[in-house]
């Protein structure tokens, strides 16, 4: 049995839990979040709550400590969880800079433990068929993509955070970077990379970035954006490979080949688990957190999401952050 802490029992932290609930070989023993409704999801979770994550370890029994805690917290809190040798998991983005990062892996590794960070969209069945695409050469090599993932403004973020670069990144590290993670497993790190960010005049960071990458062979193209516009969540991509273009359109994926009929591609989830929060059941963090615990029992990294890709696709975004002239 693996017994997990989680750290943070706001969104996020309702979903890892919900989704543990459903895994055999787990279970949730105790809840860091000092706040009046972090105590009160752990009342209603039947686990104690405590105030750090050093008070939950140090009353025993938690082997695994998984932060869902606002981005801006991340860093402090792997420290913490790794430094206690503890083998720990971490929502996306797990820093905002690279060299954060970098001292996370590295006292992973001065600790014997594994750091394992969420970076969910590797473990849906849309990007699976699309990686077996590309590994396989079904349509031959892939020549360009476009991938775009556009929301309302977040205006939901409590007390603003989603709005503070020091604290979020903005739109690069909470958005983009699900889109870029994906591009780098694909196409590997881009040769060249341009960042061309817009937003209104009242606005006090761009609202819709637009990149352009080359990535060996393949050009790729993402858009990225919180814009102030009553626009329902997108995210869709499509790749054009030597012999067909494939399309996700955000539900369904098609390829359609030279010369034959459209291929619809098989994504529907053996297992949607609801998430506990105003979000659809969905499977993505049941294989996710179901793939972390595989590779816990083995006491080896994720294959999924590889320290080296964490750190190219941070390096990345960091850089384009620098240059977009918000404040």
């Amino acid at each position: 049995m693996i017994n997990i802490g989680i750290v943070g029992a706001g969104g996020m932290g309702t979903v890892h839990h919900s989704n543990y609930r459903h895994l055999d070989g787990c279970a949730v023993v105790g809840v860091v979040d000092p706040s009046p409704a972090g105590r009160e999801r752990a009342a209603q979770w039947g686990v104690p709550c405590y105030e750090s994550i050093t008070d939950m370890v140090e009353a025993g029994g938690v082997d695994v400590v998984d932060i869902c805690t606002p981005t801006f917290l991340h860093r402090d809190n792997v420290m913490e969880s790794l430094s206690l040798g503890k083998t720990t998991i971490v929502e996306k983005p797990c820093a905002l800079t690279r060299a954060d990062a970098e001292a996370m892996f590295a006292l992973a590794e001065e600790k014997g433990v594994n750091l394992y960070v969420a970076q969910v969209l590797q473990f849906t069945r849309e990007v699976e068929v699309l990686r077996k695409l590309v590994r396989e050469g079904t349509y031959g090599r892939p020549l360009d993509a476009v991938f775009q993932r556009l929301s309302a403004r977040p205006e939901w973020a409590q007390g603003g955070w989603l709005f503070d670069k020091s604290k979020s990144g903005l739109v690069p590290f909470d958005l983009h970077i699900h889109d870029l993670d994906v591009i780098v497993s694909l196409f590997g790190v881009p040769d060249r990379a341009e960042c061309r960010p817009c937003g209104g005049p009242a606005m006090d960071s761009p609202e819709l970035y637009r990149w352009e990458y080359r990535c060996g062979g393949v050009n790729v193209m993402a858009e990225a954006g919180w814009l102030n516009a009553s626009i329902p969540f997108t995210a869709v991509w499509r790749v054009y490979f030597e012999n067909a273009m494939v399309i996700y359109d955000g539900n369904i994926v098609t390829a359609y080949p030279h010369g034959s009929e459209p291929v619809v591609f098989d994504t529907e989830e053996a297992v949607k688990i609801p998430t506990g929060i105003n979000v659809p059941p969905t499977g993505w963090y049941y294989t996710e957190l179901g793939h972390f615990l595989s590779c816990i029992r083995a006491g080896k990294p994720s294959p999924l999401v590889p320290r080296e890709r964490i750190l190219a696709v941070l390096g990345l975004l960091e850089t384009a952050l620098e240059a977009d002239g918000s404040n």
